[in-house]
């Protein structure tokens, strides 16, 4: 007589913790799908909490893409003294150029200097009656784009304490004020993403505590018959994580319609500065930190709820 070996049927423990919450998973899923409205509602209201900080995100990153590109514009203008001459002048300005955190160093003569500014001046006529050339020869120094700011800035400084230098001036306080600009709205984004990640709290823990309410008796069967809270709490959790995906995706739908709709004022606004698009849209990373952010505020929106209201239902 041979003896028959039984196989055991009962799952592993990953294969249990995987089938377990691949159950969840579908039960959440279909769940969702037998209130379209609420969920789209609750979706869309998350959706528009996050679009606003990415939105804001996404400008911020193209002003500061902007300002980058117009550190160029940081650039000091030396007056050289009437002793140094045109030879000198020169060999000055292809010594500056050759230094290290300079990109350009531009002479202009004095005769250039001069036809450049009766030609933008108005002031042709008026300035032919005059005997000598009144205007100094100029160099223009151009700071090396990669530098950083205040490096830039003391080269300048240095640059223009020079003994051919007569005189300078620095074209930087325009500039200043754009990267001070640019300092208090990064500031203000993360306040405000700050604040209305609570909202997305609050909307998620709210539709969680419903959720709770309505299914109870549910609840209580399952804590009758030994389910631990772990086991109860998964299905909560995967609900809150779907709110947050989805409200994640409408916000990027929000973001990108946003840059469509308003793309021709921008495009308009930018040429009359000289520069390209103003909107550069939404970033592969940003669009990663939104879907982050929005799985994130889901998950520990639902998992507080749940811990605060999981205990107070008992059995009778």
């Amino acid at each position: 007589m041979s003896a028959t070996r039984r196989v055991s049927t009962t799952p592993s423990g990953f294969s249990r913790w995987l089938l377990d919450h691949t159950r969840a998973i579908s039960a959440t899923l279909d769940q969702l799908k037998r209130r379209p409205f609420g969920t789209l509602l609750t979706a869309f209201v998350i959706g528009i909490t996050l679009a606003l900080p990415a939105g804001l995100y996404a400008v911020l990153g193209t002003l500061d893409a902007a300002s980058s590109g117009l550190k160029g514009s940081l650039r000091a203008s030396l007056f050289l003294k009437d002793s140094v001459d045109e030879a000198a002048g020169r060999t000055l300005a292809a010594t500056l150029a050759r230094r290290a955190g300079i990109a350009e160093a531009k002479y202009i003569s004095r005769d250039a200097a001069l036809a450049e500014f009766k030609a933008h001046s108005g002031f042709g006529e008026a300035l032919d009656i005059l005997s000598s050339n009144p205007l100094p020869a100029v160099i223009v120094v151009t700071p090396d784009a990669k530098a950083p700011k205040d490096r830039a800035q003391a080269l300048l400084d240095e640059v223009a304490k020079l003994p051919e230098v007569d005189s300078s001036r620095l074209d930087r306080e325009w500039l200043e004020r754009l990267y001070a600009i640019l300092a208090v709205v990064e500031r203000l984004v993360l306040l405000i993403a700050a604040a209305l990640s609570i909202a997305v709290l609050v909307v998620v823990a709210n539709t969680i505590r419903l959720d709770i309410a309505a299914r109870r008796e549910e609840i209580v069967v399952l804590k009758v018959i030994g389910a631990p809270d772990a086991f109860i709490r998964r299905p909560f959790l995967y609900t809150g994580l779907w709110y947050g995906l989805m409200g994640a995706l409408l916000a990027c739908l929000l973001v990108v319609g946003a840059g469509f709709a308003i793309a021709d004022a921008a495009q308009t606004l930018a040429g009359l500065y000289g520069g390209g698009a103003v909107l550069g849209g939404l970033t592969a990373d940003t669009v990663f930190a939104v879907f982050g952010a929005g799985a994130a505020l889901g998950w520990i929106g639902a998992f507080w709820t749940v811990s605060r209201h999981l205990g107070t239902i008992e059995p009778d």
